[in-house]
């Protein structure tokens, strides 16, 4: 936990109002679905290089209007050499790219407490994917392609407010992995903050951090 994270609450009336979530990286294994295919397609990936891989992928997304499927093909052609078709191929499945453990029935849990809404870097296809393999929807699958801009652009969360009807503010908590594409920009927005403890995650302070996804419900349901 970073060492400016507070101690969760246990009072009642802590439920959240609203619970959005990083997806790649939080609740889908970004780095062992792209080493995975990246192997498959013939491409040893050495240490450091999903890091050079998703940076790529953070300026390419800057102009807002490529859809990810295309923007993780071009990194993975650029950063690691797989060749272009098979590159196109891996971008059109990253939502079919592993859960992490905890993803299924953790989320499920969670859902039961609040609405839980997916704001993601990605593709209506990579929701589809991924809510396939949860093996039930989302209250929501708000994504880069639909909106024409990526995270952390704040606009992300102002649309994402607008859509959902809700106000910026503590009684919506946005979970992730990742302080640099998350955290820091719905802290700033006054959002309640989780951060969770992914094998590849940057971390930041936090209002909460987590382990995963069933310590997070967990906490919640003893909150409630």
């Amino acid at each position: 936990m970073d060492s400016t994270t507070t101690p969760f609450p246990a009072s009642t009336g802590s439920r959240p109002m609203l619970l959005t979530f990083d997806i790649f990286g939080t609740v889908v294994d970004w780095r062992r679905g792209l080493e995975e295919a990246a192997r498959a397609a013939g491409v040893a990936v050495a240490p450091g290089d999903f890091d050079r891989v998703i940076d790529l992928q953070g300026a390419l997304e800057v102009e807002g209007s490529r859809s990810y499927a295309d923007i993780t093909a071009e990194s993975l052609v650029k950063a690691l050499g797989v060749a272009p078709e098979a590159a196109a191929r891996i971008g059109a499945e990253v939502g079919r790219w592993p859960l992490y453990p905890d993803a299924r029935a953790g989320l499920r849990r969670l859902q039961a407490l609040a609405p839980c809404v997916a704001m993601t870097n990605s593709d209506r296809a990579h929701g589809e994917q991924v809510q396939e393999q949860l093996g039930f929807r989302l209250s929501g699958w708000i994504c880069a392609e639909e909106l024409r801009l990526y995270k952390p652009d704040p606009g992300f969360w102002r649309t994402v407010a607008a859509r959902r009807g809700v106000e910026q503010s503590a009684a919506w908590w946005h979970v992730s992995a990742y302080a640099d594409y998350d955290l820091d920009v719905a802290a700033g927005l006054g959002l309640t903050t989780v951060y969770v403890g992914r094998p590849h995650a940057r971390p930041g302070p936090a209002t909460h951090a987590v382990r995963d996804l069933l310590e997070l419900a967990a906490l919640l349901e003893a909150a409630a």
